[in-house]
């Protein structure tokens, strides 16, 4: 189906607001319901360590949005702005960022990059979507926020130590041990 430029503007920059309503609330599993098809699919492969792949809005809701955004009061502090997207078509590309509380000494934000891949599915809605971001790179983010006393330590046990865990195992697996060692 095709769909007018200003109808998929709308939608993209209708979730780049609810980014910013979610990070006022620190509640973000909404976003399921106000932006996703109920048949809707997502994907982030979380560098292999914990790849999401939901296959509904019930499970975007469980998963992205759910587990991994609303950690309690984890995430407290952070937020997640939609820098930029262009549209081609149904197609969405979105330039976003994963910013941590404060500001570093030199006044620069905490934060790392990502980017969505969306497809728009009508009514405002969309159909799909793939996130990627340099999971290794969030972790050493982490790591600078908890020196400076920034990272909550709810969101340290809950979601950034696990995280790691699961990726220095993967990133383990087949090496042979070092001779001597």
């Amino acid at each position: 189906m095709t769909y007018s430029r200003e109808e998929v503007e709308a939608a993209i920059e209708g979730l780049r607001l609810g980014f910013i309503e979610s990070e006022k609330r620190n509640h973000w599993a909404w976003l399921a319901d106000a932006f996703y098809h109920e048949d809707a699919t997502y994907f982030c492969p979380y560098g292999g360590a914990m790849p999401v792949f939901a296959r509904s809005r019930e499970e975007i809701r469980q998963t992205h949005y759910g587990r991994d955004m609303d950690v309690g009061s984890g995430w407290a502090g952070w937020s997640f702005p939609i820098l930029e997207y262009a549209v081609n078509g149904a197609r969405i590309f979105s330039r976003w960022v994963n910013r941590g509380p404060g500001r570093r000494p030199d006044g620069t934000f905490y934060e790392t990059e990502g980017v969505s891949f969306i497809t728009y599915g009508g009514s405002g809605k969309f159909s799909s979507q793939l996130d990627l971001f340099d999971i290794g790179h969030q972790m050493k983010l982490c790591d600078e926020l908890k020196e400076a006393e920034l990272l909550d330590p709810r969101l340290e046990m809950e979601w950034v130590a696990p995280m790691k865990r699961r990726l220095v195992d993967n990133l383990m697996a087949g090496i042979p041990p070092t001779p001597g060692a």
